[in-house]
């Protein structure tokens, strides 16, 4: 336990800092204001016949250097364009802040603050997972944040630096899945089995995405924050890498889930009956496996199909319009989803036969209680 806070002390040591002054930097362009007045508001119709609205709003500062003075966003204008929020008096938002050709401030109300719903939303989170898990509970929350620190503090900077993503994302990925495995399940033979699965399913993993990134010719463009991220850094970064560093990344997060359950299975069939030779282990394991593993293909699945919404409609709307399916899958935007899913539930899927026939025919390393 004096470990344990002892990795939560030098967290917040290390991170909290650099976050604060993240924060102090951002409010030098951008703060926090709440709405006092609706002062005009319009609703208008584009030439599809749809209709938004456009909205004048009057303002005061909640925090920065202009804590409490006032000011109006203009928000209504010639231009056919509206904010998808409608906001009401009460409403805190965020207002950036910039100075026009004329050299006057002018004001732009970016979107709601969302803080107050999203610290409610984790405190629940963290109770339940404690209140569940209890001590377990607790370290897997511990391994969360280490993650979070890893991708926030070696793998992003490093990206940006001009380092390969996909060699970057691999380092990080296998550093991040050693403190997870050994900080949940302790240091033992099992965790070692763990990482060691882990580390062969990830060389398929990255063997795949790399054969058919290249048979697809995909660039790692077709996203369009990558155009965001051009002339940004202190280097060039390597999209196509960036492309295979998302694809490892998806997976890691799901193979410390089904690899631990296939051995925590192994073991459990192994305690039951300690005379069971390696290879009836193994079938029992595996059917159990079968059973895990289309969930885990399915919860896979399903989370890209749901992050890709947006582009299977415009999938369907192009179809409409004309466009073949065929037309439409050989789009790099789809391809590269489709890539992305298949490379990285065949990933998993091939996880769960390694991990179960590595754990199956070692040594009996659990024993029997009398």
């Amino acid at each position: 336990m004096k470990k344990l806070w002892a990795f939560i002390f030098l967290f917040f040591i290390l991170a909290v800092p650099a976050f604060s002054a993240r924060a102090q930097a951002a409010r030098a362009a951008s703060f926090k204001a709440e709405i006092i007045k609706v002062e005009q508001e319009e609703l208008k119709t584009r030439e599809d016949g749809s209709t938004f609205t456009q909205q004048n709003l009057r303002f005061r500062a909640l925090d920065s250097d202009r804590k409490g003075q006032e000011a109006v966003y203009y928000g209504i204008s010639e231009i056919e364009v509206g904010d998808a929020n409608i906001y009401q008096v009460g409403d805190r938002v965020f207002i950036d802040a910039f100075n026009d050709e004329n050299g006057q401030e002018t004001y732009y109300v970016v979107d709601y603050v969302r803080s107050g719903p999203i610290l409610l939303l984790t405190v629940i989170f963290v109770l339940v997972v404690i209140l569940v898990g209890r001590a377990k509970g607790l370290r897997a929350l511990l391994s969360l944040i280490v993650s979070f620190f890893i991708i926030i503090k070696f793998i992003l900077p490093q990206i940006l630096n001009g380092h390969d993503p996909f060699l970057i994302s691999l380092v990080g990925g296998l550093m991040m899945m050693f403190f997870i495995i050994y900080l949940t399940e302790g240091f033992n033979r099992k965790s070692h089995l763990a990482i060691f699965s882990v580390f062969l399913s990830l060389i398929l993993t990255l063997v795949l995405s790399i054969i058919f990134s290249n048979l697809t010719r995909l660039t790692g463009m077709a996203q369009e924050e990558s155009f965001f991220l051009l002339g940004n850094g202190n280097a060039i970064i390597n999209f196509k890498g960036l492309l295979l560093a998302g694809m490892l990344i998806g997976a890691i997060g799901v193979l410390d889930d089904i690899i631990l359950g296939q051995i925590e299975a192994v073991d459990s069939i192994r305690l039951a009956n300690p005379k069971l030779p390696p290879k009836k282990v193994f079938k029992l394991a595996y059917k159990v496996g079968n059973t895990h593993l289309g969930a885990i293909v399915n919860t896979l699945f399903l989370t890209y199909a749901g992050a890709a919404l947006p582009l299977l409609l415009l999938l369907i709307i192009n179809q409409q319009a004309g466009l073949s399916m065929s037309r439409a899958l050989n789009t790099e935007s789809v391809t590269t989803e489709i890539v992305r899913t298949l490379v990285g539930s065949i990933g998993v899927m091939a996880s769960m036969p390694i991990a179960t026939f590595l754990a199956s025919w070692r040594p009996n390393w659990t024993k029997p209680k009398n």
